[in-house]
């Protein structure tokens, strides 16, 4: 069989790709360590916000690979797959549903984290628009689903090193470079994207992280004037 060099990943996917593997990494080092180190935490969770805004966004109107209504699978292409008989470009059915699993995760985390409370060192910047017993229930579960992310993780990192090694798929190059040789009767021409749908993408990621870190939320009231407090 023919192969053709295609390119497989955008850009914007790739660097989103490999900027979670960064923040969410650092995300759970600073919440595992705490202290001192929740204010990092608090940061990057908004950054994560940004990050997943922009690939739901990227997921509508990005390239072709990225899109969901391209990689989604259903139960036919699931079975297909099972059965040995799938072919396509970028994630396949089982791959897809790790995707989407871990974006779910990321996402949940990423939200309820900004809800999250725990008394001590930390204290969500959306905190102040529910009630302690909510926000304790919210910390709770943020902070016992650091063990299906990880388990969600493994699996992931597993499933790149079984293709890698055993099916002989390298899957981490294509993510690196954006290219691929894949059969030439799938290399079809791959569209979408742009510098606009970058821009409009770009720009629901920022919004999103601005509206995670309080920017709808009314501003503090000023600190008293010195002047008024009592000389003792």
């Amino acid at each position: 069989m023919s192969f053709k060099r295609i390119r497989v990943w955008d850009l914007p996917t790739r660097l989103f790709h490999w900027a979670m593997v960064v923040v969410v990494s650092a995300a759970i080092f600073t919440g595992l360590n705490g202290g001192n180190m929740m204010i990092h935490h608090q940061r990057l969770g908004i950054i994560l916000i940004g990050l997943l805004a922009f690939r739901l966004a990227w997921g509508v109107f990005g390239y072709a690979t990225a899109r969901f209504a391209r990689f989604v699978p259903g139960p036919g292409s699931i079975a297909a797959y099972l059965r040995g008989q799938w072919q396509g470009i970028g994630h396949n059915p089982l791959g897809a549903l790790s995707v989407l699993a871990l974006l779910g995760v990321f996402g949940f985390q990423a939200l309820s984290g900004l809800f999250a409370d725990d008394d001590i060192a930390f204290r969500g910047p959306l905190r102040g628009l529910i009630d302690g017993s909510t926000a304790a229930w919210i910390t709770s579960v943020h902070r016992d689903m650091l063990w299906w992310m990880a388990g969600l993780l493994a699996l992931h990192i597993g499933a790149v090193l079984y293709y890698t090694h055993v099916k002989k798929d390298n899957l981490v190059k294509p993510m690196i470079t954006g290219w691929k040789d894949v059969p030439a009767p799938l290399a079809g021409e791959l569209r979408g994207g742009g510098v606009v749908a970058f821009v409009l993408a770009l720009g629901i990621a920022v919004g999103a992280a601005w509206v995670a870190a309080g920017g709808l939320l009314p501003p503090p009231p000023p600190p008293p004037d010195p002047a008024e407090l009592p000389a003792w």
